[in-house]
């Protein structure tokens, strides 16, 4: 069972895990830091394909050393799982199987653009595991898209399906593309097309695609159609997130905002005990989760003293209010500038003396070089892969709590769990209803985590891992490898 930890020093996991593309390999020229591609026309008879790493092979050797340098998300979530595999004495055959996903897709595909010229895209499609069930994931639209990026968020799904106890595996998938770019014209013919590209990988019983960073209900109402039209008939319950006139649910496009505010509230009163309507908090990314989840506290008593979008951040120490400042954004683009608030930088905002931090923006804000700046009491993740592992041990030796993204932001994916079901039943419940089912099981999770922390001294993420990883690894025990 322990046999890796008897030999000697493990490799880094930049080392175990494939070192992201270089911006010349990336594929459409993309850098990893985010630079959006630059568009360039496709002639017929070009043919380029991009370089794309795949998993290396594992060592003889169980990953030990969690120090993450220039850590990729998919380097940070090989690290997460390779500390709690050592946490749970997790068998070295499993700990393989679970490294690696099941499949993945990718796909280069043509656009006729508004100009009548032609502009390839590259897309991918990643599903995780598929023991406890169809897989299940956002589709992101993001110049900075890689295949490293699914690989770990679509890990980081599955272990949040099996936290949430959903009958569901891990899926992640996603363009190169900056969609404020595209006109509505293009958009809608890059979804149809990538959809049509990796039709072969979803479906209803299969896989499960949702809206995720550069997406929204529209987008997955052009792939619900897109894939219905290739069936011939309407299937409603391929894609997750869509609007209520079309199959979707009430509740939705808040749920994860809310689930998030739902989680903080009870964790505050369970390990701090504190309330809600005492605390002060500060939102890392103003997008749909950040700015719910500051509409749902800010409504629920909480101070809300700073939130930062992409350009910039506000800050006022009396608290802000959300719903305005929604407002003023989406006139301007933009948080910054708003009237009666100081501007801040997304790195000053992550360095506030506040009671609540909230990074909700992309993976990665928390590093070993700004840790130790961190003032927060408490860190609740509603990104996912915010914090990197070296980060999490220079803020648990600060006594910082973190409320692991797998728990905090999972009201999304509860939400659509509901969404799926109704499709498939062909009956809907009412948003009151959604909301209660969707509170229960969030603070189920919670008392779960809560109570394996208290048994058995492991930090909350370390406690949420080893449940959602000790399912999916009774269901492949009782299922068996086939053949």
């Amino acid at each position: 069972m322990a046999k890796r930890r008897a030999q000697s020093q493990a490799a880094r996991p930049s080392e175990a895990a494939p070192r992201p593309p270089s911006p010349a390999e990336h594929p459409n020229g993309a850098k990893a830091s985010g630079d959006a591609p630059t568009p360039r026309v496709i002639h017929m008879d070009e043919n380029r394909f991009p370089e794309v790493t795949h998993p290396a092979p594992m060592p003889k050797k169980r990953i030990t050393d969690t120090t993450v340098h220039r850590a990729s998300a998919y380097e940070v979530a090989q690290a997460q799982l390779a500390h709690v595999a050592e946490l749970m004495d997790l068998d070295d055959d499993m700990f393989e199987y679970l490294r690696m996903p099941r499949r993945e897709l990718i796909v280069h595909f043509p656009v006729v653009m508004d100009s009548g010229s032609i502009r390839m895209f590259t897309g991918f499609r990643v599903h995780h595991s598929t023991v406890l069930g169809p897989t299940k994931g956002g589709i992101r639209y993001h110049p900075s898209v890689t295949l490293d990026e699914c690989r770990a968020l679509a890990m980081w799904m599955s272990w949040k399906c099996a936290l949430m106890n959903l009958p569901y595996g891990g899926a992640k998938g996603g363009v190169i593309v900056d969609p404020k770019e595209l006109s509505q014209r293009e958009l809608r013919a890059l979804t149809r097309r990538y959809t049509t590209e990796i039709s072969i990988f979803i479906g209803p019983d299969m896989d499960i695609p949702a809206p995720d960073v550069g997406t929204n209900a529209q987008i997955m109402a052009w792939i619900m159609d897109t894939y219905s039209m290739h069936k011939g008939y309407s299937v409603p319950a391929v894609v997750t997130g869509k609007p209520v006139g079309v199959g979707g649910t009430a509740g939705r496009e808040y749920a994860t905002g809310l689930g998030i505010t739902y989680v903080i509230r009870a964790t505050l009163r369970q390990k701090l005990g504190m309330e809600l309507e005492d605390a002060t908090v500060a939102i890392q990314g103003f997008g749909n989760v950040g700015s719910w989840a500051a509409r749902a506290m800010h409504e629920r008593g909480a101070r809300v003293v700073a939130v930062s979008d992409v350009q910039g951040g506000i800050y006022n120490a009396n608290g802000l209010d959300p719903r305005l400042v929604k407002r003023f954004a989406e006139e301007s683009g933009t948080v910054v500038g708003y009237p009666g608030a100081e501007a801040i930088t997304n790195e000053e905002l992550l360095e506030l003396d506040v009671d609540i931090l909230v990074p909700a923006a992309l993976e990665g804000q928390i590093t070993h070089e700004n840790a130790s700046q961190v003032r927060a009491r408490v860190i609740a993740e509603g990104a996912n892969g915010p914090v990197t592992p070296e980060a999490d041990q220079i803020l648990q030796d600060k006594g910082v709590l973190i409320i692991p993204d797998i728990l905090c932001n999972a009201g999304g994916v509860v939400v659509s769990y509901f969404e799926w079901v109704q499709d498939i039943q062909a009956f809907f419940w009412d948003e009151g209803e959604i909301r209660r089912l969707m509170e229960r099981k969030l603070l189920d999770a919670l008392e779960q985590v809560i109570m394996t922390t208290v048994r058995t001294g492991m930090d909350m993420r370390s406690a949420a891992y080893s449940i959602a990883i000790g399912r999916i690894v009774e269901a492949v025990k009782l299922r068996g490898i086939y053949p």
